[in-house]
């Protein structure tokens, strides 16, 4: 079964700031060779709850998928994972199983869905916006992210992106699928959502769900594998 791994990094110090802006191209040569790593993308983080244009230089991911959960362990010990990771002033891993999944992310469709959602779950927004629409797309983000911000079922919630203003992801946490669907279906983000069905927002678009196996590392202090009542063995 597919393992996708999601890495959170923060960094505090100028001069690790600069390193890994060097390293969102270096890293690039390291990734490839890294075994049973099928899918990946560097990504940046917006400030505030991180639904924003404006970029948070203290804070990185790594998206990766993997052929198995064995890979995923031996090789997040291996550059440029384990290089950003003792640099980092704090990280986190999350490990994540895809249930759901439709639509494509740069013309493939990463994640290989298998079997169905069990406890705490994750969903995942990856969009490419038109450049002509990105001024309305950000107009109805700050609405979306202070509802994401006051739902008191969202576990954890943070934007990334490979291309600031243009691509963008939204990673959030709840408790169970229903929590999840009862907020996708109201308010600002079944409007927005409704928008970007009528007047065509994106130029392409990827939605997915996500069992949670485990987690390691804590993110602003807090320890998710409480957060969810996960344990290392959930996988």
């Amino acid at each position: 079964m597919q393992t996708v791994t999601l890495n959170l990094f923060r960094f505090d110090r100028t001069l690790t700031r600069l390193w890994v802006l060097g390293q969102m191209g270096a890293a690039r040569f390291a990734l490839p060779h890294v075994k049973g790593l099928n899918f990946w993308k560097l990504c940046g983080s917006g400030t505030g709850e991180g639904f924003t244009p404006k970029p948070n230089w203290g804070t990185w991911a790594i998206l990766a998928g993997w052929d198995s959960r064995e890979q995923a362990d031996a090789g997040l010990q291996r550059p440029p994972f384990s290089q950003w990771r003792n640099r980092a002033d704090e990280s986190m891993t999350l490990f994540l199983e895809p249930y759901a999944a439709r639509g494509k992310w740069a013309g493939r469709q990463p994640f290989l869905p298998e079997g169905g959602p069990d406890g705490a779950i994750a969903a995942m927004t990856r969009a490419t916006v038109k450049p002509a629409h990105a001024l309305r797309f950000w107009g109805r983000v700050p609405d979306i992210s202070a509802k994401v911000g006051t739902d008191p079922n969202v576990i954890f919630k943070i934007g990334i992106g490979e291309v600031p203003l243009l691509h963008q992801v939204t990673f959030s946490i709840w408790p169970d699928a229903d929590a999840m669907a009862a907020f996708a279906r109201r308010g600002a983000h079944a409007e927005a959502i409704q928008a970007v069905r009528d007047e065509g927002w994106f130029n392409e678009e990827l939605y997915a769900r996500f069992r949670i196996t485990g987690c390691e590392g804590t993110w602003e202090g807090r320890d998710l594998m409480s957060a969810t009542n996960m344990t290392k063995e959930a996988a």
